[in-house]
């Protein structure tokens, strides 16, 4: 049974820093690339970084510069530093992979005071 357990959200404010932890069970970790999604109120869930096997990342233009993914394969987990946050980086953020089928986590809610 496959799990992703998100932690680390919490409330930030406008500039500060948050880092976002997701410990992934029940698939060969090592294997797949993770994702970070996120939602906000009222849209869609969006895309936000991914991290492949090899360590080769990607992320969505907002975020660029900002946020950095990592995982520690030795330990099944994938992070989401979070850093110069915005208000507009408020929303539920969920850690995703895919085996086939798509997994996600519960999400862990990021609000930003400003």
């Amino acid at each position: 049974q496959v799990q992703l357990v998100e932690s680390g959200g919490g409330l930030v404010q406008a500039g500060g820093s948050l880092r976002l932890s997701c410990a992934a069970s029940g698939i060969t970790f090592s294997l797949n690339v993770m994702d970070w999604y996120r939602q906000a109120p009222g849209k869609q869930r969006e895309w936000v970084a991914s991290i492949t096997r090899g360590g080769t990342t990607n992320y969505v233009d907002s975020v660029k510069d900002r946020f950095t993914i990592s995982r520690d394969n030795a330990k099944n987990t994938v992070y989401l530093q979070m850093n110069s946050v915005k208000p507009e980086d408020a929303a539920v953020y969920y850690c995703s992979a895919y085996t086939g089928t798509r997994y996600w986590g519960q999400g862990t809610q990021v609000t930003v005071s400003s």
